[in-house]
């Protein structure tokens, strides 16, 4: 008999060629930030390659957003935990390239039913003109991410 003549074998080691190293056998990856992802506001961020460290690079084109300028994509730069369990944590900072302001973003990917979710709260902080309108400028909320086909 053929060993490697079973189309489902074939599609099986084509698979697993192309998990990373260290993934469990025949499991694969979840909750790994990279890819593009959706809010519920309808922002899309795409994360780039994430590295053996957790480090990673992206871009987030906002929405929403308050400033008088025209929306821009603007980069991230962030880091996750990379656990074994793939309910891991992260962060990210956005460097808004339209407005004089930044955002912080923490959160948790949850890997339930073949899905992944992100849950995450963020801090926007917005430039004002004197340390007297420090009051207004930082802003707090809450998105869920889903992963973009």
């Amino acid at each position: 008999p053929r060993v490697f003549g079973s189309p489902q074998l074939l599609a099986l080691l084509t698979w697993l060629r192309w998990q990373p190293l260290g993934t469990r056998l025949l499991i694969p990856q979840q909750c790994n930030l990279a890819g593009s992802w959706k809010n519920d506001l309808g922002s899309k961020m795409y994360v780039s390659k994430v590295d053996d460290k957790g480090n990673f690079l992206g871009e987030y084109h906002t929405a929403v957003s308050s400033a008088q300028k025209p929306i821009e994509p603007s980069p991230l730069v962030g880091s996750q935990h990379l656990d074994e369990d793939g309910q891991c944590t992260f962060g990210f900072t956005v460097n808004w390239k339209f407005s004089d302001s930044t955002a912080v973003f923490v959160g948790q990917c949850f890997a339930e039913k073949g899905e992944e979710i992100l849950q995450t709260s963020w801090l926007l902080r917005e430039k004002v003109d004197s340390q007297s309108s420090n009051w207004k400028a930082t802003r707090t909320g809450q998105n869920t991410f889903t992963r973009m086909c």
